[in-house]
């Protein structure tokens, strides 16, 4: 069954085809992760891949990122939170670079990697905070974070 709703059953998401569902989520993951991002991952694709790439496009990005009760930059914020406290490094840098494109500030940033320092752990907010001055150099004065 899952098999074939990822591979394009009839099966509908509220009113949308698979296939619209997939579309739209193309079209957030390009604008929220960029064209350069997205064409690498689909260019990376295999066949071991390929249903994880269609599972990504359709349900996170096609199915939740699209949803109305939420603006991406808030999605963004919560994303954050929720790469820090599972760990999750290397999503982490990306989903900070699509942060920003979503309109979340640095000091934003800042704001919500110190408030993970308390939910999370300190040790999760320093290594956010490293990856963050790695991320987010060239936009901070003089080019660097502070030491975290």
């Amino acid at each position: 069954m899952l098999r074939e709703h990822l591979l394009g059953s009839p099966a509908r998401d509220g009113h949308r085809t698979l296939d619209e569902v997939h579309a739209a989520g193309m079209q957030v993951r390009r604008e929220v992760l960029g064209d350069a991002h997205v064409d690498r991952a689909t260019a990376a694709t295999t066949d071991l891949t390929r249903d994880f790439q269609e599972l990504i496009t359709r349900y996170a990005w096609g199915s939740i990122w699209t949803r109305p009760g939420l603006d991406r930059r808030s999605r963004s914020l919560i994303t954050l939170t929720a790469l820090v406290a599972r760990g999750h490094h290397e999503e982490l840098a990306m989903h900070l670079r699509a942060a920003r494109t979503n309109g979340v500030t640095v000091d934003e940033i800042t704001e919500l990697l110190l408030q993970t320092a308390i939910y999370c752990g300190v040790p999760d907010a320093n290594t956010a905070f490293r990856i963050a001055q790695e991320v987010l150099a060239d936009e901070l004065p003089g080019g660097e974070a502070p030491d975290a």
